[in-house]
């Protein structure tokens, strides 16, 4: 089967996307569209077949390192047949899993969640009503099935903390893994997928704020005071913070997950989680 060479596997709002554009504006480097398949994961996705995965590849170049970056990969148990579905094409990709401060991931996957609109609660309800934003902070729970199947020598562990402190010294570790050195990082191209701005989107959002002709009919209709008060009322006006009780209720349960990626990946126990840290 035709496939990728390397998998970005997630965690989602770890910087993936911003690794991910890295990678495909290199030379040699071919990076799938759309970036995130979820090929393997989503059964919606998985029931188009292996002919139009195929096809995802077919403008790479000969010579070309391919590479698609799907965060479902690492999103269980919602996803729980992907590792199966991959292994079971023979292909045996060289996979990337970036992580973070797991309270910081989580707070972003709120953030996320609440722009979308399918999250309308506090982040401490949310919490209790979305168990996926913990569990996809459990990096340790994650991966333990990706290295059973594929070995711990297939994985690359990084961190979004360290790209964004030497971002270049990033890359080339990913270069030497993938087995394309000299590949260099472009500042040029920020970061992707940030959710700073976190305004609420709503059905129709698209055609009614993104659509050109729409934005000019606004700005020439409607008073710029009133366009912000109302874009006011969607935004998160400051990033939201996890209670005083919902940190001391899940510090022991990440340190716990903390030590079962240690056992994998034994360098990261050097990791330096600045929310963790600040926890403790």
């Amino acid at each position: 089967m035709i496939g990728p060479d390397v998998i970005i596997i997630g965690a989602m709002k770890c910087g993936t996307s911003t690794l991910a554009a890295q990678l495909g504006a290199q030379d040699g480097v071919f990076l799938t569209q759309p970036k995130e398949p979820n090929f393997f994961s989503d059964d919606d996705i998985y029931a188009k077949g292996t002919a139009w995965y195929e096809a995802l590849f077919s403008g790479a170049h000969v010579g070309d390192i391919t590479v698609e970056a799907s965060t479902h990969y690492t999103k269980l148990p919602t996803h729980p047949q992907t590792i199966a579905r991959l292994k079971a094409t023979g292909l045996r990709p060289k996979l990337i899993y970036m992580v973070r401060d797991p309270m910081a991931r989580l707070v972003s996957h709120y953030i996320h969640e609440w722009t979308q609109g399918v999250i309308t609660c506090s982040l401490d309800e949310a919490l209790r009503q979305h168990p996926e934003l913990v569990e996809y902070s459990l990096y340790g729970k994650q991966v333990t099935p990706w290295v059973e199947a594929f070995g711990a020598d297939a994985i690359l562990l990084l961190t979004m903390e360290e790209m964004k402190t030497d971002p270049h010294e990033v890359l080339a570790t990913v270069g030497d893994f993938i087995g394309r050195t000299g590949m260099v990082w472009r500042d040029d191209l920020g970061r992707m997928n940030a959710s700073s701005e976190r305004i609420k989107r709503f059905p129709l959002h698209g055609l009614v704020f993104d659509n050109p002709v729409a934005q000019t009919l606004r700005r020439t209709l409607v008073p710029k005071v009133v366009r912000d008060g109302l874009k006011a009322k969607r935004q998160m006006q400051s990033r939201p913070a996890l209670s005083d009780a919902e940190r001391r209720r899940l510090e022991p349960i990440f340190a716990a997950d903390a030590q079962r990626l240690e056992e994998h990946f034994p360098q990261a126990s050097g990791l330096i989680f600045g929310e963790m840290k600040d926890a403790t």
